[in-house]
């Protein structure tokens, strides 16, 4: 099993970039392959999760190659996907089998999609029940599990209501809706992630929004495009913590995603007191991008909760990192969604920070963290997830002694170069 072993250090200090983000080259792949030509995708995510739907799209008839600095991907239109004949393995990535059964609703084949041990635990009912009321059938493990079988074709447009706040669910249906019979909409409780409704935009699709409710014209053609990654806002959260936190630090963060539905961590850490500077702002394609300048901070602590909680859902494990640092009571509510993540990352955070010293304790939907906390290295362990991994490593940037993160080897799911960003900013 693989492990990592970190040390405290005196400050962070440099400009480094972040790889691309990884909800959006999930989607640019999955949204080329719905396109008809030839598309280009700069700055894609290659990390274990990603490179798992390009290989679902590759069994189920994609084509691609690399030139350059670019992956081109040969759309074969809406309806050009052929049947897998083997089960595809989605590996550890939620978004890819949540979104992808979008896709596969609407065929005229069969398939079948599985995972991971981790992913096979993963709630899919969510999923399950809008598209059987488009009219897909769907057979699954207990009626919720994977692996799913899946047998496509003949949708209804329908106006659902999200019981929970779920991008991947509001995507997925709005997939599906690519491939049904008049409009489909879709009506959130709170705002999630817009990434899929921004590039399928871009791409052609007749999509339209309207306060909380998000609609699609089935039946309408996509056109491959040119799309441009941009660094990922949620592996840059590790970076904005990191640097707060460690005295004397200053690091610049160039062409990061700052998405208003993704940017809840500047927001969040701006009121815990960080010092972060929006630089240089432009626009990739659809995605509003920008270079982040963070400076050490003395941080206090503050009540997270409400809407902003699924703008922050995937930063909220590095947030405990911050709140154990930072002065006074932080409180997390209104979170029982990280329940059913990767692992459970309400209690694998309250569990391992407290073994470095922490004061955290676990609420049914959060998190309450009295700070500052002088924390001390210890053993822990991130249950192969690689939020909970990397969060306990900025941690350990600001304990003393020596910390082992055991079962890291899950941190290529969504941040490969991790250690090596950080050895090249660590004065």
């Amino acid at each position: 099993m693989q492990q990592l072993v970190m040390n405290k250090v005196d400050r962070l200090k440099g400009a480094v970039t972040v790889p691309g983000d990884k909800s959006i080259s999930h989607r640019a792949v999955m949204f080329a392959a719905l396109s008809e030509g030839k598309s280009a995708i700069f700055n894609f995510l290659e990390s274990e999760d990603c490179q798992n739907t390009k290989k679902a799209f590759q069994q189920l008839g994609i084509k691609f190659s690399t030139r350059g600095k670019a992956l081109i991907v040969y759309g074969q239109g809406l309806y050009g996907l052929r049947a897998s004949e083997k089960p595809i393995d989605c590996g550890n990535s939620g978004t890819t089998m949540r979104l992808l059964s979008g896709i596969l609703a609407g065929q005229e084949f069969t398939s079948v999609v599985t995972g991971d041990k981790y992913l096979r635990r993963r709630p899919m009912k969510r999923v399950i029940t809008p598209l059987r009321i488009m009219g897909a059938k769907i057979e699954a493990v207990r009626d919720e599990l994977a692996p799913l079988k899946i047998y496509g074709g003949d949708l209804q447009g329908i106006d659902y209501n999200l019981p929970v706040a779920s991008a991947q669910v509001k995507s997925c249906v709005l997939l599906a809706g690519l491939y049904a019979d008049g409009k489909t909409s879709v009506v959130e409780p709170v705002p999630t992630r817009d990434h899929t409704e921004r590039m399928l935009g871009y791409l052609g699709a007749k999509i339209s929004k309207k306060g909380l409710t998000t609609s699609v014209q089935g039946n309408t053609r996509l056109k491959g495009n040119t799309i441009i990654v941009p660094g990922d806002i949620s592996s840059a959260a590790f970076l904005l913590v990191a640097a707060s936190i460690v005295p004397g630090s200053k690091v610049v963060i160039r062409k990061v995603g700052i998405n208003p539905t993704r940017n809840g961590i500047i927001s969040v850490l701006k009121k815990m007191g960080a010092k972060i500077t929006i630089r240089n702002k432009r626009t990739f394609g659809a995605e509003p991008v920008a270079d982040l300048e963070v400076r050490a901070s003395n941080l206090h602590g503050i009540t997270i909760a409400g809407k902003i909680i699924p703008n922050i859902i995937d930063e909220i494990p590095v947030l405990a990192v911050a709140a154990a640092m930072a002065r006074g009571k932080t409180i997390i509510r209104g979170a029982k969604e990280l329940r059913v993540k990767e692992t459970d990352r309400i209690k694998s955070m309250a569990s391992q920070l407290k073994k470095m010293g922490a004061n955290i304790s676990e609420r049914k939907d959060g998190l309450v963290i009295q700070g500052p906390a002088k924390l001390k290295g210890a053993v822990v362990d991130s249950f192969g997830d690689h939020r909970t991994a990397m969060s306990l490593a900025v941690a350990a940037l600001a304990a003393e002694g020596k910390t082992v993160i055991k079962d890291t080897a899950c941190i290529n799911t969504s941040f490969p170069g991790f250690t090596k960003i950080l050895g090249k900013i660590s004065q």
